[in-house]
């Protein structure tokens, strides 16, 4: 679904939905009892279970029990339903109360939250969100994670920068991690047995001499990791750069 982006649909129209306001969303039908929830439901398991790429009108409708066509008095078209989608995972997510405690391991929290939901909804974080969803799960999500680096004497548009630093790499890792699970998937076969066929065969035909860093360090990485990337070492090491990064800037907020 890399083609696939949030923000597309009639803006009007998509924020009525997300906000539910009852002057544009329909009220249950009097025979197959569908609403807007409903469709955003069905199209989330099917998206779970078999990614975004399966869910189109036409099999939610049969999904439903409806007519295709009956759909799209509730959601105008696929843009708009993934703007709900999205917002609904966020509105959903777990929420650590971490009030009172030191802001590395409120920040870590943030992070956690947002793997975990990658991990539930992996269409999630290949969905576009450059323009996001502006509804409650959203705006739920925002309040929560920015009270993570509240009263650490950031500038307001510093907090918000510091939050997407943290979000953005979060969601880089999770791309690696969806992709290495597809990958898995894919090959029938783990990322050790995958690295124990391709070494012998990699030490071949690369030249040592010609290549002396890359065949050093990245002969160390495969075996620290039993594969050529782990998404999971990664982000415990990125994370910690993260951490540091924002500290300096704190520090030198404090500073100033």
């Amino acid at each position: 679904m890399a083609n696939e982006r949030g923000g597309t649909g009639d803006p009007a129209r998509t924020l009525a939905l997300l906000w539910r306001d009852p002057s544009v969303v329909p009220k249950r039908g009097p025979r197959q009892g569908l609403t807007v929830d409903a469709v955003v439901e069905t199209a989330t398991r099917v998206a779970d279970a078999e990614g975004f790429d399966a869910v189109t009108m036409r099999r939610l409708a049969q999904d439903l029990g409806v007519a295709p066509m009956t759909l799209y008095t509730y959601v105008p078209g696929k843009a708009e339903l993934l703007d709900l989608m999205v917002d609904a995972a966020y509105l959903a997510m777990p929420r650590t109360d971490t009030a009172g405690r030191p802001w590395r391991e409120r920040v870590t929290a943030v992070a956690e939250e947002n793997r975990a939901l990658a991990e539930r909804h992996p269409w999630v974080v290949a969905a576009s969100t450059s323009r996001p969803p502006l509804g409650p799960g959203l705006m739920a999500k925002y309040e929560h994670e920015l009270s993570a680096l509240d009263g650490l004497g950031l500038e307001d548009a510093q907090m918000d920068a510091a939050l997407s630093y943290v979000l953005t790499f979060v969601q880089a890792n999770a791309r690696h991690a969806v992709d290495a699970r597809a990958a898995r998937g894919e090959s029938a076969m783990d990322d050790e047995e995958w690295w124990r066929r391709t070494g012998p065969l990699l030490a071949r035909v690369i030249d040592e001499e010609t290549y002396p860093l890359a065949v050093r360090v990245g002969a160390a990485a495969g075996a620290a990791q039993s594969s050529a990337h782990d998404p999971g070492y990664a982000y415990t090491f990125g994370l910690e750069r993260v951490l540091d990064g924002l500290a300096a800037l704190i520090e030198s907020t404090h500073g100033g």
